[in-house]
């Protein structure tokens, strides 16, 4: 399956296309515009049919495939005065984020260029709730919470409900799993609801060919109104030639900060676009001594201050992650891809690669450890050349049989390893190979 993220705009009127083909019993009052710039905001609130664009109190923030939006600060919304965002104020907003770069948190860097100006919906956080769907090997999987918003993916295996769909199960079979499987504190008033919108929600993912489609969060308003606050989705795009009428005029634009990127960020981002795990990488300083491949988003961050503490920004080569469950190709090229970088440039003290990451939730170790022994073999005779010397720490389903093969592979093939597993604390291979 290949798939290719789309805007978030771009989503909601996917939505709105088909909302009362597929959502009985539910509305959704589709209000939206992307623009450009201040000017094109304005413009379109003299069109009919945006009128409420000067009637109504706004949120506005970039659409350009990236997340956590507000953790970057980068979503107009009054706390103090919610619900006081004005047709000027956001077109004002909106100019003042053009003028510059920005950078993410997450170590992206690039111009903000596309944003999405929605009327701001009142609402408490009892009312939103996550769901999502996804592909998981040969299943698709339903993920449902009654905790909607950023925090959702903090304790996210007890927060979230999953739902695992095999392509060829009845639709009656299907409607029965996800309804017993509704999580236990959404309130017994909304059970039922939220039943029913979880089980249009999948048919709709299904029938319109997404490969990831998140909405984070849905809120739940009285009378079945909903609305879509925040929506992450990807197609798959070799159904493109027959899903041409029900996508509409859909654009694939090139993921953020993607112009200034290196060509092997550039390779890194184009398969995460057509992956439903999450591969990211940026190069921090190509002549690094440690090079770092990290599983999940968390960890990566955790992993990076671990290092910088203990040797110093300059030393730390790259940042990123592999996580939510790559295929053994996509870590083989992943690890190739870094193990290419740091092997072109000497230092007298040689190199240190940190293989690292928490305890996996449906990443399977030992499948992912066998593209990084594949590549392993591949650069043996470099990496022994930059005297680099490997620590891994991983945990997770089939973690045993990965540290078990990864380590024979690295003996056999002459490279120093230290392998550990969840006994050791997540960063204390750094305290070891900094040390050391």
């Amino acid at each position: 399956m290949a798939q290719k993220a789309i805007r978030e705009y771009d989503g909601k009127a996917i939505f709105a296309r088909h909302w009362n083909e597929y959502f009985d019993g539910f509305h959704y009052g589709f209000k939206s515009v992307l623009v450009s710039s201040g000017d094109e905001l304005r413009e379109k609130a003299k069109e009919h049919g945006f009128e409420w664009l000067n009637q109504e109190p706004l949120v506005a923030k970039p659409d350009m495939l990236f997340g956590k939006r507000g953790k970057n600060d980068l979503v107009l919304f009054r706390v103090e005065k919610p619900g006081d965002v004005t047709l000027e104020d956001a077109a004002k907003w909106i100019d003042e984020k053009q003028s510059h770069d920005v950078t993410l948190l997450s170590g992206e860097k690039g111009h903000l260029t596309h944003f999405i100006v929605e009327p701001f919906t009142p609402h408490t956080q009892e009312q939103e709730y996550y769901i999502s769907a996804t592909t998981v090997g040969e299943d698709d999987v339903l993920f449902m919470s009654a905790e909607g918003g950023m925090e959702v993916e903090e304790g996210w295996d007890e927060k979230v409900n999953e739902v695992h769909i095999p392509i060829n199960m009845p639709d009656a079979d299907m409607e029965k799993m996800v309804k017993s499987h509704i999580p236990a504190d959404i309130p017994d008033e909304n059970k039922t609801a939220f039943a029913s919108f979880a089980i249009q929600f999948f048919k709709f993912y299904r029938d319109m060919n997404f490969a990831y489609l998140e909405i984070n969060p849905i809120v739940m308003l009285d009378g079945g109104e909903m609305a879509i606050l925040d929506l992450v989705a990807r197609l798959d795009d070799t159904a493109g030639f027959m899903m041409k009428d029900a996508w509409g005029d859909i654009e694939f634009p090139t993921a953020f900060g993607m112009e200034d990127m290196s060509d092997e960020e550039k390779a890194i981002a184009e398969a995460d676009s057509k992956s439903g795990a999450s591969l990211k990488l940026t190069i921090l300083n190509p002549m690094g001594r440690i090079w770092t491949m990290v599983a999940g988003g968390g960890a990566s961050v955790v992993y990076a201050d671990t290092i910088a503490d203990f040797a110093g920004v300059e030393d730390l080569a790259n940042y990123g992650e592999y996580s939510g469950g790559p295929t053994t190709g996509e870590t083989k090229f992943y690890a190739e891809t870094i193990f290419d970088l740091m092997t072109r440039y000497d230092d007298p003290r040689g190199k240190v690669l940190i293989i690292g990451g928490a305890i996996a939730n449906f990443t399977d170790v030992a499948k992912t450890f066998t593209g990084i022994i594949q590549a392993f073999e591949i650069y043996a005779d470099k990496l022994k050349e930059h005297k680099t010397k490997i620590y891994v720490r991983r945990g997770g389903p089939n973690y045993e049989k990965g540290l078990k093969d990864i380590k024979e592979a690295a003996d056999r093939l002459g490279l120093y390893i230290e392998v550990y597993g969840p006994e050791t604390h997540v960063t204390d291979i750094v305290r070891m190979a900094l040390e050391k």
